[in-house]
């Protein structure tokens, strides 16, 4: 373990400004603007003007450059700058070094964005198509030569694997599909709003990889989204009810690669997230009963039941029968199944406003939301609370 005690960053930091384009196939317009308007709209809702603005965070893979959207959005100077890699795995980590730069001074406030044509540009799902030289490359080099060429085929590796370790069939994983395109459906901002789906739909959808179904597979998604951090104190003061970053932590497993790590002595689990959530409850103080919604990263449906396992709100193999008997409120947007795919980002937006209260699906009594980053990558995670 790298982290073996609690960290100071808990409840320094929180989040106070939310902002999204629309979701959909064909944007017809560039990454850049897609990620101002996300900046703009994000801002509006916190209260703040692009003057206020300090510092950015995005990811890599990301055609949108700091410098560039902060001079495309009015903002002045910027003490920090940052990006974190390994696609959806850094969605929280955004957040987390936001919180890191606010809590030690080093900026004020920090926006945090992620847009990209995933659709109508650069897909994310068609595979490797090209790459430069490189270690990550050499790595991918011991699974695209036998046929493994895209993310649903790395990952149908590992869902086999559960899939017979548990003497389960692929069934198990349309739980999480059914559940996603339930909110969805009741959610106007989600890409299948009013298209619910049934166990039986689940089934009769094609083959993409087996085990895996087309509906076991999230969607591909123009849009852009922003999210704005700032200290609690000066939240306090803004016009929504802050959400508090009670805890946030990136982890990356032993023998870990990116989506083919096929050489751990398990492939039934994702050690790259129990890295993440032993840091976060031992830094949040809390465990899994504590927990009043999650938000958990869902590309691809089998991995949605191995996360609900590595932070203990069930045992291994029992992650199906969790999300069908509902026993804790999943992915109230839609999920990326359902709403959108912007890597994680719209998911961390949903965490906020079930701490807010002004959720679609709205979930009673909200006062801590668990949020989690892409899979099968080095990743993050992230605990919200409400304030006070």
């Amino acid at each position: 373990m790298s982290v073996r005690t609690k960290d100071s960053l808990g409840g320094r930091a929180a989040i106070v400004g939310i902002g999204a384009t629309e979701f959909s196939k064909d944007s017809g317009r560039s990454e850049l603007k897609l990620a101002v308007e996300a900046v703009g709209a994000a801002l509006d809702d916190a209260g703040l003007s692009p003057a206020d603005v300090d510092g950015l965070v995005t990811f890599t893979m990301d055609t949108s450059p700091e410098i560039t959207v902060a001079q495309a959005t009015g903002m002045g100077d910027l003490s920090f700058f940052s990006r974190v890699h390994y696609g959806g795995g850094a969605a929280c980590a955004t957040v987390q070094q936001a919180a890191l730069a606010v809590a030690t001074g080093v900026a004020e406030v920090v926006v945090c964005y992620r847009a990209f044509n995933e659709r109508s540009g650069r897909r994310f799902g068609s595979g490797v198509q090209h790459r430069e030289p490189s270690a990550e490359g050499a790595a991918l080099g011991w699974a695209l030569p036998f046929g493994l060429l895209t993310p649903a085929s790395w990952v149908a590796m590992a869902a086999q694997r559960y899939l017979h370790t548990y003497g389960l069939g692929p069934e198990a994983f349309g739980h999480v599909a059914v559940m996603d395109r339930a909110y969805a459906a009741t959610n106007p901002a989600a890409y299948f709003h009013g298209k619910p789906i049934t166990l039986e739909d689940h089934a009769a959808s094609r083959w993409i990889v087996e085990p895996l179904r087309l509906l076991d597979c999230c969607q591909e998604t123009d849009g852009g989204q922003a999210i704005v951090v700032t200290s609690v104190e000066r939240a306090r003061d803004l016009p929504h009810r802050p959400a508090v970053i009670t805890a946030a932590a990136q982890g990356a497993g032993r023998g870990q690669e990116q989506m083919t790590s096929f050489y751990r002595d398990d492939l039934t689990g994702l050690p790259e997230m129990g890295v993440v959530a032993r840091q976060l409850w031992r830094s949040a103080g809390m465990g899994p009963d504590e927990i009043d919604v999650g938000i958990l990263y869902d590309h691809f449906t089998p991995f949605v039941l191995m996360q609900l396992e590595e932070f203990g709100f069930c045992g291994p193999g029992e992650g199906a029968d969790f999300v069908a008997e509902r026993r804790l409120p999943l992915n109230t947007h839609g999920g990326q199944l359902g709403e959108a795919y912007l890597h994680g980002m719209n998911g961390i937006a949903e965490a906020v406003r079930q701490v807010r209260g002004t959720a679609v699906n709205q979930i009673d009594g909200v006062a801590t939301a668990l949020v989690t980053a892409g899979t099968g990558v080095p990743t993050s995670g992230l605990i919200l609370g409400a304030d006070g």
